[in-house]
C-alpha cells in the first residue's frame, strides 16, 4: 500500500516539497507518481495555452490566461524543488518511456506558446522547460576554476612523461590528462596552456644531447597528437580550435619563457609548434598567422637570441620535424630485401650514425610511435646477418658492418628507451631472435643482477677453444663465413679462459693488449659483450681480486688506433663507449674505480647518480620535497631523485614518509599545493602507492584513536582529496598496459591482498540469495538499521567485479571501514575525514555509476551519509548511488525521499 505523499509548500521559496517515511519500494512509486502529476501539470498547461490562443482568435484572451498563468505556477513551484527534481530524475530512468511522453508535450507545449503575446507568461513557460530540460543532466554541471592560473600537477604530469616515458602511447597520458582536467575543473585555454608552459620548462631545462632531442621530439612531435586527441573529448572542433587559440594567446604573454626557450633551441619555437598545429587541425590559418606575427613582433625586442657561435647550429626543432618522415622512409628501406643490396642498406646505416642523427631518428621513431617497429626491422637485419654462406671478403666485411651496427644500435635503444621497446610479443614467434636472448640473458641493466657462471655464459666448449686461438694467435679477426651470434655468445667464457691464463702467468700483458685489440678492432658488438660478462663477474669477486677484470674493462673501452679498421670504425666506437659506460656505471661506483671512455662532448648518463653520498634516503626525500613545496612545482631532476628513492624503498616506505610530510602541513594553501604535487610524483608508480595509500595508510589512521589528531583541517582535507584522486586514477587506467617504467618495478603477489583484506565468504550465498528474489520485493530497505542484507553488500557485487584484483579488493574495504566509522557512535576528526573523502568523491565523479570506485560502497552506507549534514541534498544521494541498477534507484528514492 503506497503511502499518501507529503505536500509542503515552503512560503519563502515557494516550492512544493514531497517526503515519504516508508520502504524503498513505497519511494520508487512516490517518484513515479510525481512523474505521472508532472505529465498530467504539463498536459493542463497545454490545454490552457490552447484556449488562449483560441480566446485570442475570437477576441477575449483574459479568462484563458489567467488558467495558464494557474497552471504553470503549479509547474514552477513543482519543478523548482531540487528534491522534487532528484526524485524525477530517478522516475526517468525507471520509466524511459514515460519520459519520452514528457518531451513530446513540452515539445507541443514550446509550439502553442510561441505565438503567445504575454511576455510573463512565456518567459514563465520557458523557466519551467529549462527546468525539465535539466532533470537529465542534474549532474554533470560542474563550476570550473576561475581563481587559478598555475596548475602543477599538469605541469608535472607533463615533465613526467617527457622525462621518463617518451615511448609510451598517446591514449594512456591523454586519459590521464582528462581525468586531472575533470578532477581540478581546471578551463580548458588554461589547461592546454599548462602543457605548452611545461613543454617549454622541459625544453630549457633538459641536459644537453640525447636528453635535449627526446624533449623535442615530445613538445614538437608528440603533444600535438595529444591535443588532437584531447579534442575528441571536447564539445566541438571549433570550440576546441577557439581554446587552442586561447592557449597561446596566454603563451605569448609569458615573454621571458618563450625567450629562454627560443635561446635554448636556437630558434623560434613558437613558430615551430604554431605551424604543427595548424597542421595538425588544431589551428585555424588566420589565428596561426595572427599569433606568429605576434610573436616575430615580440622577439625583435628579445634579447639577441642568435650568438656568433651558434649561429651555424641547426636548431633541434627543425630537425626533429624533418626527422619524422626520414623514420617513415627508413622502415621502408628496411622492409626490402637484405640479400638484393646489402652495400646500399650499410650506405643508408652509415649515414644514420653521423653526428646525431641516430639519436634524432630514435627520438623521432619514439614521440611517434614507431620506435618498436624501427627496433623489430633492426632485429630481423641482425638475424639475417649471423649466417654467412659463401661470400668474398667483401660481402663478409658487408655483412660484419650490418651486424655490428644494428647489434650496437639495439643495445642503445634498450639503454635510451627501455628493453621492453626490443622485446617481441611472446606469442607471434617460435624462435626467439639471437639479440632477444643475448638481451634477456647477458646485458646489464639497472635492477638486473647477472650470475656470470649462468649457462647463457657457458657455450660450446670446442668453439670457445677456437675463440681463444683465433683471437690469441691470428693478427686480426677473421670475416669471411664467422658467425657473429656464436662469436658473441661464446665470448664470455672465451674472456674467463684469457682472465685465467693471465692471473696464472700463462699470457703476459702484452698478449692481453693483442687479445683486446682483436676483439674491438673489426666488430665493437664483441667488445659490448665481453665487458657485459665482465661487468656481472667484477660484482662476484673479492676486493683484492678486481684489478685484471677492471684492466681488461678498460682495455676494451678505448678506441683501437689503427688504419685496419672497418666502414664507420670511429662512428661505432662513439656508441659503443656510450653502451659500455651505461653497462658499466654501477659496478665502478661500487668498486670505486675509474675507466676513461671516449668523450662526446655531452653527458651521456645526466641522471645518473643523483642522490647525495652517504646521506640517508629518508632525510633525501624529506629535502627534495620540501624544496619542491616551496618552488611549487617539479622538475626533472626532481622528478629522477623521487623515482630512484622509490626504487630504493620500495612503494609503501615512499608513500609512508611523504605523507607524514602533508600532514605536517598546517597552512590550507601549503596542503592543496602538496596534494596537487604529490599526486603528480605518486604518477611514477599510481597503482603500486594507490595501494598502499588507501590499503595500509588511510586504514591505520582510521582506525588507531591515537592518530586521528593528524586528521583535522587543514592537512585531512587535503590527504581526502590526494586519496580519492589516486583512487579515480588507479582504478580509471588499472585495467590498461602499465608503463614501461612502472613494469620494472617489484610488484606485490596479490594473495599479499587477498590475506590482508579477506572478505566475508557468506558474501556469493547472500548475493544469490538477493539476486534470486524478486526484484521488488525490497523488504530488506524496510529500515536504514535493518542490517540483515549484509553490510557490505555493494553496487559492485551486483556488476561481478572480480574481487581477486588487488585494487578491487583494497577498494571494497576502505568503503567497509568508511561505513563502519559513519555508524559508529564516536565522533572525532576521522569522522570528519570520511565526510571530507566522500565530499570529494561528489566533486570529482559526475556520476556514481558503473565504472566509479563508489560502486564498492555498500548500500547502508547511503541512509548514514545523509545523516552528515554537509552531504544532506538530493544531489549528493544521486551522486553516490549506482542509478543504472534498480536496487541503487531504490535506495536513492528512499533516502532522497526522507530528506
Amino acid at each position: 500500500m503506497l503511502l499518501a505523499p507529503r505536500w509542503c509548500p515552503t512560503p519563502l521559496s515557494s516550492q512544493l516539497s514531497v517526503s515519504c517515511h516508508g520502504k524503498a519500494e513505497e519511494c520508487i512509486g512516490l517518484c513515479r507518481a510525481l512523474l505521472s502529476a508532472l505529465h498530467w501539470l504539463l498536459r493542463c498547461t497545454a490545454a490552457s495555452a490552447e484556449r488562449v490562443r483560441e480566446g485570442l482568435e475570437a477576441g477575449t484572451p483574459a479568462a484563458g490566461e489567467k488558467q495558464l498563468g494557474m497552471c504553470l505556477q503549479r509547474l514552477e513551484k513543482t519543478l523548482s524543488s531540487t528534491k522534487n527534481r532528484a526524485l524525477l530524475h530517478i522516475a526517468k530512468l525507471e520509466e524511459a518511456s514515460s519520459w519520452t511522453t514528457i518531451e513530446h508535450s513540452l515539445l507541443k507545449l514550446g509550439e502553442i506558446l510561441a505565438n503567445l503575446s504575454n511576455a510573463q507568461l512565456r518567459s514563465q513557460a520557458e523557466q519551467c522547460g529549462t527546468l525539465i530540460r535539466s532533470i537529465p543532466t542534474m549532474l554533470s554541471v560542474h563550476s570550473e576554476q576561475l581563481h587559478k592560473t598555475g596548475f602543477p600537477t599538469v605541469h608535472a604530469v607533463v615533465l613526467l612523461e617527457g622525462t621518463m616515458n617518451l615511448t609510451g602511447e598517446t591514449q594512456p597520458l591523454v586519459e590521464q590528462l582528462m581525468m586531472v582536467k575533470r578532477m581540478q575543473h581546471i578551463p580548458t585555454p588554461l589547461f592546454v596552456l599548462e602543457i605548452w608552459k611545461a613543454c617549454f620548462v622541459g625544453l630549457i631545462e633538459s641536459p644537453e644531447g640525447t636528453e635535449e632531442l627526446k624533449w623535442t621530439a615530445f613538445t614538437f612531435l608528440k603533444i600535438p597528437q595529444v591535443l588532437v586527441k584531447l579534442k575528441k573529448y571536447s564539445h566541438g572542433d571549433k570550440d576546441f580550435t577557439e581554446d587552442v587559440n586561447c592557449a597561446f594567446e596566454f603563451l605569448l604573454k609569458l615573454t621571458p619563457l618563450l625567450d629562454k626557450a627560443d635561446q635554448r633551441c636556437n630558434c623560434d619555437c613558437t613558430k615551430f609548434l604554431l605551424q604543427e598545429c595548424s597542421k595538425q587541425g588544431l589551428l585555424s590559418e588566420a589565428s596561426e598567422t595572427n599569433l606568429v606575427s605576434k610573436r616575430t613582433a615580440d622577439r625583435e625586442h628579445a634579447p639577441q637570441l642568435k650568438s656568433a657561435e651558434n649561429a651555424n647550429i641547426q636548431p633541434n626543432p627543425g630537425l626533429i620535424l624533418r626527422a619524422e618522415p626520414t623514420v617513415t622512409n627508413i622502415l621502408k628501406t628496411m622492409d626490402a630485401d637484405h640479400s638484393k643490396s646489402p652495400e646500399g642498406l650499410l650506405g643508408v646505416l652509415g649515414h644514420m650514425l653521423s653526428g646525431k642523427s641516430l639519436d634524432l631518428l630514435l627520438a623521432a621513431a619514439a614521440a611517434t610511435g614507431k620506435l618498436k617497429s624501427f627496433a623489430r626491422k633492426f632485429i630481423n637485419l641482425n638475424e639475417f646477418t649471423t649466417h654467412g654462406s659463401e661470400e668474398s671478403t667483401k660481402a663478409a666485411s658487408v655483412r660484419a658492418l650490418l651486424f655490428d651496427i644494428s647489434f650496437l644500435m639495439l643495445c642503445h635503444v634498450a639503454q635510451t628507451y627501455g628493453s621492453e621497446v626490443i622485446l617481441s610479443e611472446s606469442s607471434t614467434r617460435a624462435e626467439v631472435p639471437f639479440f632477444e636472448t643475448w638481451m634477456q640473458t647477458c646485458m646489464p641493466e639497472e635492477g638486473k643482477i647477472l650470475n656470470p657462471d649462468h649457462p647463457c655464459f657457458r657455450p660450446d666448449s670446442t668453439k670457445v677453444e677456437s675463440l681463444v686461438a683465433l683471437l690469441n694467435n691470428s693478427s686480426e679477426m677473421k670475416l669471411v663465413q664467422m658467425k657473429w651470434h656464436e662469436a658473441c655468445l661464446s665470448i664470455s667464457a672465451a674472456i674467463l679462459e684469457i682472465l685465467n691464463a693471465w692471473e696464472n702467468g700463462v699470457l703476459a700483458f702484452e698478449s692481453i693488449q693483442k687479445i683486446t685489440d682483436n676483439i674491438k678492432g673489426k666488430v665493437c658488438s664483441l667488445a659490448v659483450c665481453a665487458v657485459a660478462w665482465l661487468v656481472a663477474h667484477v660484482r662476484m669477486l673479492g676486493l683484492d681480486e678486481r684489478e685484471k677484470s677492471l684492466q681488461m674493462i678498460r682495455q676494451l673501452a678505448g678506441p683501437l688506433y689503427s688504419e685496419n679498421t672497418l666502414q664507420f670504425y670511429n662512428e661505432r666506437v662513439v656508441i659503443m663507449s656510450s653502451i659500455l659506460e651505461h653497462m658499466c656505471a654501477d659496478v665502478l661506483q661500487q668498486t670505486a674505480t675509474q675507466v676513461k671512455f671516449p668523450s662526446t662532448g655531452v653527458d651521456t648518463m645526466p641522471y645518473w647518480n643523483l642522490l647525495p653520498p652517504k646521506r640517508p634516503i629518508k632525510e633525501v626525500l624529506t629535502d627534495i620535497f620540501a624544496k619542491v613545496l616551496e618552488k611549487g612545482w617539479v622538475d626533472s631532476r626532481s622528478i629522477h631523485i623521487f623515482d630512484t628513492l622509490l626504487h630504493m624503498g620500495g612503494g609503501y616506505w615512499f608513500c609512508n614518509n611523504l605523507i607524514k610530510e602533508l600532514l605536517k602541513e598546517t597552512r590550507k594553501e601549503h596542503t592543496l599545493r602538496a596534494v596537487e604535487l604529490l599526486y603528480s610524483i605518486f604518477c611514477l608508480d599510481m597503482q603500486q602507492v594507490t595501494l598502499v595509500l588507501l590499503g595500509h595508510i588511510l586504514p591505520g589512521l582510521l582506525t588507531d584513536s591515537s592518530k586521528w589528531h593528524s586528521l583535522m583541517d587543514p592537512p585531512g582535507t587535503a590527504l581526502a582529496k590526494l586519496a580519492v584522486w589516486c583512487a579515480l586514477s588507479s582504478y580509471s587506467s588499472h585495467k590498461g598496459q602499465a608503463s614501461s617504467r612502472q613494469k620494472k618495478r617489484h610488484r606485490e603477489d596479490i594473495e599479499d591482498y587477498i590475506s590482508l583484506f579477506p572478505l566475508d565468504d557468506m558474501q556469493p550465498s547472500k548475493l544469490m540469495r538477493l539476486l534470486s528474489s524478486n526484484e521488488e520485493d525490497t523488504n530488506i530497505l524496510s529500515s536504514p538499521t535493518d542490517r540483515s542484507m549484509c553490510s557490505s553488500f555493494s553496487a559492485s557485487q551486483l556488476h561481478t567485479v572480480n574481487m581477486r584484483d588487488p585494487l578491487n579488493r583494497v577498494l571494497a574495504n576502505l568503503f567497509l571501514l568508511i561505513s563502519s566509522v559513519l555508524g559508529s557512535r564516536t565522533a572525532g576528526p576521522h569522522t570528519q575525514f570520511v565526510q571530507w573523502f566522500m565530499e570529494e568523491c561528489v566533486d570529482c565523479l559526475e556520476q556514481g555509476g558503473r565504472g566509479s570506485i563508489l560502486q564498492f560502497m555498500p548500500f547502508t552506507t547511503v541512509s548514514e551519509l545523509v545523516k552528515v549534514s554537509a552531504m544532506s541534498s538530493p544531489k549528493v544521494v544521486l551522486a553516490i548511488t549506482d542509478l543504472s541498477l534498480p536496487l541503487g534507484r531504490q535506495v536513492a528514492a528512499k533516502a532522497i525521499a526522507a530528506l
